[in-house]
């Protein structure tokens, strides 16, 4: 493949956790990573997040949908009007409802919004084209993934989990020279992550997680619940696979007779144990799990995860990268893919029929920009 000029890209997502907007620049030509660079983080207030929670779930046109919209374009106008000298800017939106096979998928905010405010091209709606020719949409980091295996210079397989609200998995053999190349990226969303957990501790504690395990760790699992949940069809579901965030809501049902401890124990079990079950899934067993997300920062998460799936497991900071930041990265670095006419999933990835390029590039009007792109 013939290079292009590496140019500067920010990215910005805003995750099932609803907690707020990440972004970052990265400095990319699409294929591998030249360098990484500022970041940011804009959190949302109880108002804003109570507003995003009551979206989830709808469609566009629907109630509570276009107050959404504006909370999601308002938070990422004033986290991203911040950084200077990029050339393109990556947009997730926020997810309210996905449903492949179904009515599709959903992600609230409107690319033109933000390129008319930053003045700047902006991709986004980057999961629509997967979606329409039979993939799943979901997830879309692993080809970033693979180019941060290279970057970090791994020689054998290796598993990039992210566990935000949902949790996913990227298995990557780096030997490979593209990410699209067959047997290169197996990807897959592997269960409930923090979601559960975090709804068990607004609706118990009054507060948005349990920090530092402090909760959880004083528990006992009861691993009747966790082997009821883990003998679910999705889990012996062949991927690409994905879910919504409220897949697996009924979860907070099953701990309903159980102390606030070990509701949490039980909830941070079913974590990892999701994990060790799409694992099974794996062509051959990875040398380790870089772990991202939210979840990389609960010890009881990680060790339960070490313990259940008989792998190591690290946070990402212990091979050079922002663990807090590596989504934001990501949609950065499939802008410019985007941008440049490379695609950004697979059959490995989403399982769509053939490797597409999704999003679309919204550019500001009546205005002349100085961009690379």
């Amino acid at each position: 493949m013939l290079k292009s000029a590496p140019i500067r890209a920010l990215g910005a997502m805003s995750g099932t956790s609803l907690d707020g907007v990440d972004a970052a620049v990265l400095v990319t030509d699409g294929v591998e990573i030249h360098a990484f660079g500022d970041t940011g983080y804009r959190a949302y207030t109880d108002k804003e997040r109570a507003v995003l929670q009551g979206a989830l779930g709808r469609w566009p046109g629907e109630d509570g949908v276009e107050a959404a919209a504006e909370v999601v374009e308002t938070a990422h106008a004033a986290l991203l009007c911040r950084f200077d000298e990029v050339d393109l800017v990556g947009f997730h939106g926020q997810t309210l409802a996905h449903d492949p096979g179904g009515r599709g998928t959903h992600q609230c905010g409107d690319g033109q919004v933000l390129a008319e405010v930053l003045q700047r091209p902006v991709v986004w709606d980057f999961r629509s084209a997967d979606v329409r020719l039979g993939g799943q949409g979901a997830p879309l980091a692993p080809f970033f993934h693979f180019a941060c295996a290279k970057w970090v210079g791994a020689t054998g397989p290796v598993v990039f989990l992210n566990l935000g609200g949902v949790g996913n998995m990227t298995w990557v053999d780096p030997s490979f020279d593209r990410p699209d190349q067959k047997g290169a990226l197996l990807a897959f969303d592997t269960g409930p992550a923090n979601a559960p957990l975090n709804d068990l501790m607004q609706a118990r504690r009054g507060v948005a997680m349990d920090e530092d395990a402090a909760l959880a760790s004083s528990g006992l699992v009861d691993e009747t619940v966790v082997n009821a949940v883990l003998d679910r069809g999705y889990f012996y579901k062949v991927p690409p696979k994905s879910l919504d965030r409220d897949a697996f809501g009924d979860v907070l049902e099953m701990v309903s007779d159980l102390s606030d401890a070990d509701a949490a124990a039980t909830l941070t079990a079913i974590v990892a144990g999701s994990v060790a079950r799409g694992l099974d899934h794996c062509p051959e067993p990875p040398e380790q799990l870089l772990v991202t997300g939210g979840g990389r920062k609960n010890p009881l998460m990680m060790e339960m995860l070490i313990e259940r799936c008989g792998v190591p497991a690290v946070q990402v900071e212990e091979v050079g990268l922002n663990g807090d930041m590596l989504e934001a990265q990501a949609f950065a670095y499939l802008a410019v893919r985007v941008a440049r006419g490379l695609p950004t999933s697979c059959p490995g990835t989403t399982g769509v029929s053939a490797s597409v390029g999704g999003g679309q590039v919204s550019r500001p009007s009546g205005a002349v920009v100085a961009s690379r792109v």
